[in-house]
């Protein structure tokens, strides 16, 4: 179960990672190709998200790294299937139905961890 929670866990952390540090770093402009939904939503919830992705990646690495308060991954993975079923009906609502192929894999991604994730408690 440990072997596979940290491979699953590792993908996730990479991915939010990425992700969450473009929607901290990039201006609205450069994100716009790759994310048309930023001209939507106002830019400090867009680098709000980001902070949250980032966070979110940190925990579920570090808690069971360090073996202090390992419940928080399963927090953060759980955090990261809410986020990507609200990513899912932006997308939806904007008519995008191609693009919620990857937020429905975040989503099994980030469930497949949490339930992964409660064998640290």
């Amino acid at each position: 179960m440990h072997a596979a929670y940290w491979i699953v866990a590792a993908l996730l952390a990479l991915f939010y990672v990425y992700a969450g540090g473009m929607k901290l770093l990039r201006s609205q402009e450069r994100l716009r190709p790759m994310m048309g939904w930023v001209d939507r939503v106002p830019m400090p919830a867009v680098r709000l998200i980001g902070g949250v992705e980032v966070l979110g990646a940190l925990g579920l690495l570090l808690p069971p790294l360090t073996g202090i308060a390992v419940w928080l991954a399963v927090v953060a993975a759980t955090g990261f299937v809410l986020l990507q079923v609200a990513a899912t009906a932006l997308h939806l609502s904007r008519g995008e139905v191609r693009e919620t192929g990857l937020n429905v894999t975040l989503v099994v991604a980030a469930a497949a961890a949490a339930w992964l994730g409660t064998s640290w408690l």
